[in-house]
């Protein structure tokens, strides 16, 4: 483990010194600063939300019974076994007429 007082990118240097405490005070939020400089919109342009964006279509979560040498030969095939179940699902659904 190294420490940090001899790790070199922890350490400051000429390009980038270490903020002073009235530097910190000072300080502004990025969107406010990119407000000014390029316009409302581009801060509107990069803010987002928390989390994760949402989904057009939106899962379901649902308890669903199966047999287990199905869920197993699934869970075997790699990651993303309950999308290709999805997808098994959704290749018998039939094909509704108007």
């Amino acid at each position: 483990m190294t420490k940090k007082g001899s790790d070199a990118a922890s350490r400051p240097d000429d390009e980038n010194p270490e903020w002073t405490p009235e530097e910190m005070r000072s300080a502004r939020p990025a969107l406010e600063v990119l407000s000014e400089v390029f316009g409302a919109g581009a801060a509107e342009g990069v803010r987002r939300g928390r989390g994760r964006p949402a989904k057009a279509v939106k899962k379901v979560s649902q308890t669903l019974r199966l047999d287990a040498d199905v869920v197993e030969y699934y869970r075997q095939s790699d990651n993303g076994w309950q999308t290709r179940i999805n997808q098994v699902l959704r290749d018998h659904m039939p094909v509704l007429h108007k």
